[in-house]
């Protein structure tokens, strides 16, 4: 019968001890912080245009987006189109990111510098905004919901 019993607590020891490490790796794997992850699709979002993929910027913003003078969302996407379009090289050159969280809502304020042109050493255009926009935390993780620009002088 002892043998039993130490084979029985023995199987039970390695099993506990298996659902303690899956608890562990599982614990490790959970969602990064709302911040980071804003900050993550932003930078995503950056890249697709910067690497000239208008469908991969468009997919961080929401259907109902309202932007500048009542800009929608099919509008913003002819204006990034229009712009990659007009320029062979672009650039954007990001100020720090004033995040400000609240649950499944983030605002998000920041200057930027836009550059475009034909692809030379020194750009032909370049544009100062200062940016103030409102996100949305869901199903297809954060989404531009909201943004108002202005030129910087």
């Amino acid at each position: 019968m002892k043998d039993t019993t130490n084979r029985w607590l023995g199987a039970t020891g390695r099993s506990v001890a298996l659902v303690v490490l899956l608890c562990m790796l599982l614990a490790g794997c959970g969602r990064a912080p709302a911040e980071e992850r804003l900050r993550d699709r932003f930078e995503a979002m950056r890249t697709a245009m910067l690497e000239r993929r208008p469908g991969d910027f468009m997919d961080g913003v929401a259907e109902d987006f309202v932007g500048e003078g009542n800009a929608d969302r099919a509008a913003l996407h002819n204006i990034l189109r229009a712009q990659l379009l007009r320029n062979s090289s672009l650039g954007a050159t990001i100020g720090p990111l004033d995040i400000v969280v609240d649950g499944d809502r983030a605002t998000m304020q920041f200057t930027m510098v836009l550059t475009g042109g034909a692809g030379g050493f020194i750009p032909e255009r370049a544009n100062g905004w200062s940016v103030k926009s409102g996100w949305r935390d869901g199903d297809d993780g954060w989404q531009v919901y909201f943004a108002q620009w202005e030129p910087v002088l």
